[in-house]
């Protein structure tokens, strides 16, 4: 074929790929219509001629004895030729040389020509679904939006995002909230899948917490510039979420940067989630401090973690003021679950004898002659 190197730079500006990939595709798919229309045990190389940018298809044969077994192998035959038939292309070629026969595909007619077509429009296709696939495979865990052109009868909404649709399950969506045709939303890409049969499959996420995670990002500076990091985050989606965030620079308060003023960052945030509460934390590594303050709103008053064979935290037992044990378990347990979630551990919570006082701050419980001393002092 003549001007291949044209051709290549003319497929490569339209589909916005590189013009050295279309050139190795199309090389393969010229490999792949002479082995379909020649022989498919021939060892075929696409050679470009850069002076007149055309494309060679040549067989690599060894020259061997005639009497040579291979030759007789129905296999390994078309990878060796006899030296007295080579010797009528190049009569000064020798034994184990590396002969290389030209073959045309025009010199196959119709054949050769619909063959190399649907070869060429197989491999760039391959190469464009390549391309993106790759591109929202690094998109994992990051924010795109579009817009919304179908919701199916299973309530899975599509959405149209540059070059390509993807889907927003119904479980990946926020409960109670609901999309029309033409809405404009925003989910993290959870999932990208190649197959056969449907091609490229991307599932998209507002459910999952790297979504919280990007959202904050995009109104709090601090954690877009990492100044503040958010170590973890839990989410039951639509209801409540804790994250846990650490401050790398001592003169910024984590929590304070990720709420704003007034409130108006993590607000932000909350509405884009449908009314989500979010619960700032300041992480830290001490353990037990960690749980304590995952725990909140409730007061706490001692924790102990129980580690398993590996060594690693398993468990967290919880001592709390009876007073407290309905914020610790949340409504529905969802404080407790939360918790459970942010520090990866089951927690066991335990009633103590000690109350909470007007300040917040526990004390032992008094019997009823402490509390009348108490009460005329």
């Amino acid at each position: 074929m003549e001007k291949i190197l044209d051709i290549a730079e003319a497929i490569a500006h339209e589909k916005g790929l590189e013009p050295e990939k279309v050139l190795a595709s199309l090389k393969t798919a010229f490999v792949q219509a002479a082995k379909r229309v020649i022989d498919r045990n021939f060892a075929f190389e696409a050679q470009v001629n850069d002076e007149t940018k055309s494309i060679q298809i040549v067989q690599t044969i060894t020259v061997v004895k005639d009497e040579d077994e291979r030759l007789l192998d129905e296999e390994l035959a078309p990878a060796y030729i006899p030296i007295t038939e080579a010797r009528e292309y190049d009569d000064q070629v020798e034994l184990d040389d590396q002969l290389q026969i030209e073959h045309k595909l025009e010199d196959y007619g119709r054949t050769g020509a619909s063959q190399l077509h649907r070869e060429i429009e197989f491999h760039i296709q391959r190469l464009v679904e390549d391309e993106v696939y790759n591109k929202y495979q690094s998109k994992i865990g990051t924010l795109v939006s579009g817009r919304v052109t179908r919701v199916d009868s299973s309530n899975a909404t599509y959405i149209d995002i540059d070059e390509i649709r993807a889907v927003l399950p119904m479980k990946s969506r926020i409960k109670g909230e609901f999309f029309d045709v033409g809405d404009h939303i925003k989910a993290v890409v959870r999932r990208v899948n190649m197959d056969k049969e449907n091609g490229i499959q991307i599932e998209l996420s507002r459910t999952s917490p790297k979504f919280l995670e990007v959202l904050l990002a995009l109104e709090v500076p601090e954690i877009a510039e990492g100044t503040v990091i958010i170590e973890k985050a839990a989410r039951i989606p639509g209801e409540r979420a804790k994250i846990a965030i650490l401050s790398t620079h001592p003169q910024v308060d984590a929590v304070g940067a990720t709420v704003g003023v007034k409130g108006v960052r993590i607000n932000a945030v909350s509405d884009e989630l449908i009314g989500e509460n979010i619960d700032c934390i300041e992480y830290t590594s001490i353990t037990e401090l960690f749980v304590s303050r995952t725990m909140s709103p409730a007061i706490i008053s001692h924790v102990e973690v129980i580690k398993n064979e590996d060594g690693e935290n398993e468990r967290a037992i919880i001592t709390l003021p009876a007073d407290q044990k309905a914020k610790a378990i949340g409504k529905s347990g969802i404080n407790i679950r939360l918790a459970s979630m942010l520090t990866g551990m089951q927690i066991e919570l335990v009633e103590s004898d000690a109350v909470t006082n007007e300040d917040g701050e526990i004390e032992e419980k008094k019997d009823g002659v402490d509390a009348l001393k108490a009460l005329f002092s």
